[in-house]
């Protein structure tokens, strides 16, 4: 803990690292819900994450940025293919079946899998009973937030694959950033933004062919507000966003960069409700605080026992 500690960054630094993933991927549940109008979901993610990896990757070129070696990019295009073909794909997918303002609510429940990985990863520590209390009330609130032997919310029925996809996505995503941070032989953080998010575009790529998501597809058949919607993706979303979350991992414990899970469904129900106009009930608002609490109690728990080390550490 104390190599990845060494140079710590700014006050300044980590407040705005904070607020960017806090407020950018609160928005970004809504980008997709638009992109994926007139875009096949694995297709738009591959295009996205792809687009943003040759663009950051060629900005650190032009810089004279050390370049990977084989195994860096065999192991970065890897966690890329982990975090966002398992990740953000399913999100995607998901998002034809679950409003955006639902899925960014299940997907609070992350920080679960990233305390419960971090436990099982070599020299891990046992959560606390508060941890296990968390972790109670995150599935909970998740259960009782989506519902599948209901009617849902809304009064709408809740897709059950979309509800699978989310809860995969929930593992599949701390796995690969877990991974990432105990690498033995890791690249800079923007490096690794660079390759991770290539290799994400390539495995989505590929995913999005054995779906059959290329026959038929034609360019001139998306609209503008699903090209602006892209856009916002690639430029925002992921040069910012995805860039800025590797950074943090590389700076602070998984379980206070896992945070960004319970501030963006805020930002995601406002703006699903503001912009597309998504119902919210009482149930959404008191299944959203079932659930924040857990991942709250879960987090601050494992975070203060993790400043902990690092302070000895350091």
């Amino acid at each position: 803990m104390s190599a990845t500690l060494e140079q710590k960054p700014s006050m300044t630094a980590m407040v705005t690292a904070f607020a960017a993933i806090y407020l950018v991927w609160g928005s970004t549940y809504l980008g997709m819900h638009v992109a994926i109008e007139t875009m096949p979901p694995f297709l738009m993610g591959a295009g996205r994450f792809g687009i943003a990896g040759a663009l950051l990757l060629a900005w650190l070129a032009a810089t004279s940025a050390a370049m990977p070696t084989r195994r860096q990019w065999v192991e970065n295009l890897s966690v890329g293919a982990v975090m966002l073909v398992g990740g953000n794909g399913l999100v995607a997918w998901s998002l034809h079946y679950v409003p955006s303002g639902v899925a960014a609510l299940i997907i609070a429940i992350s920080p679960i899998f990233f305390v419960l990985i971090e436990w099982g990863w070599p020299g891990g520590e046992r959560p606390s009973l508060l941890t296990f209390v968390g972790l109670a009330l995150g599935f909970g609130g998740a259960a009782w937030l989506a519902a599948p032997w209901e009617n849902g919310v809304g009064g709408h029925a809740v897709h059950v694959g979309g509800l699978l996809a989310l809860v995969g996505a929930c593992v599949l995503w701390p796995f690969g950033s877990i991974y990432a941070k105990h690498l033995r032989n890791p690249v800079a953080p923007f490096m690794a933004s660079a390759v991770q998010m290539i290799g994400g575009g390539l495995g989505l790529g590929v995913v999005s062919l054995l779906a059959g998501e290329w026959a038929g597809f034609h360019l001139t058949g998306v609209s503008a507000r699903s090209w602006g919607a892209f856009s916002y993706l690639v430029l925002v979303g992921s040069l910012v966003g995805f860039s800025t979350f590797v950074w943090l991992m590389k700076h602070t414990t998984p379980a206070r960069a896992s945070t960004y899970a319970y501030v963006n469904p805020v930002v995601a129900v406002f703006l699903g409700w503001l912009i597309l106009d998504e119902h919210v009930d009482a149930r959404t608002v008191w299944s959203a605080a079932v659930i924040i609490a857990g991942v709250v109690l879960i987090t601050s728990q494992k975070g203060r026992r993790k400043e902990g080390k690092v302070s000895r550490n350091t």
